[in-house]
């Protein structure tokens, strides 16, 4: 660690489990030096359970893992930032976060709008990784390059015809098949959606 952490007095320091691609909060919990060290060796967060007294490596038994990608101290060095990729859904309820209600048992505000599209990264990550037969991504993934680009291509022509029509929702509807697609070929070619967010910032970032 580049910096002193600092436990209190039971050896703990609160984790807050972020998405590192959506930046949706997943999660709050407690690491001690041990499952800090884990943690770190391992790349799979590991709390310390406060209730059980043991280590507690977070989807163990689900398997909705949190594959760690960064850990950022705070300034004082009292909490830590952990930025992961979770393998499923956070929360033990099936929620992909821990904060899915408000204090007065209302739905939260929904993550931003481009946590959609982290949604949809790994939705067809997994979908690619299944191979669940009567997937139509899975049939897509599968037809090859020439294929799925004949499909953008299609996607973009039906955009241009709503757009030209003045349909709004005809519009929204083909901009969400040309994504889809799109990002289905981003998957078949094995580039990650992060290159071409790296590439806008490099063009429009002030």
């Amino acid at each position: 660690m580049g910096m002193n952490l600092r436990y209190d007095d039971q050896g703990l320091i609160p984790a807050i489990v972020q998405h590192a691609r959506s930046g949706e909060v997943l999660m709050l919990g407690y690491m001690n030096a041990q499952s800090l060290e884990k943690t770190t060796i391992t790349g799979l967060v590991t709390f310390w359970s406060r209730s059980r007294r043991e280590l507690w490596q977070k989807g163990a038994t689900s398997g909705n893992v949190l594959h760690l990608v960064e850990l950022r101290p705070d300034c004082d060095g009292d909490a830590l930032l952990v930025l992961v990729e979770p393998a499923g859904p956070t929360c033990h309820t099936g929620s992909r976060s821990c904060f899915s209600t408000t204090l007065t048992g209302a739905t939260a505000t929904p993550a931003p709008a481009s946590a959609i599209l982290t949604q949809l990264t790994d939705l067809i990550a997994r979908r690619q990784a299944e191979q669940t037969e009567d997937s139509y991504t899975v049939k897509l993934l599968n037809s090859g390059v020439d294929r799925i680009a004949k499909k953008v291509g299609e996607e973009a022509t039906e955009v241009v015809i709503g757009a030209m029509k003045g349909d709004h929702a005809e519009l929204r509807y083909e901009l969400a098949d040309l994504i889809y697609h799109t990002w289905v070929l981003l998957a078949q070619q094995g580039l990650p959606i992060e290159e071409v967010w790296n590439e806008l910032e490099r063009r429009y970032s002030s």
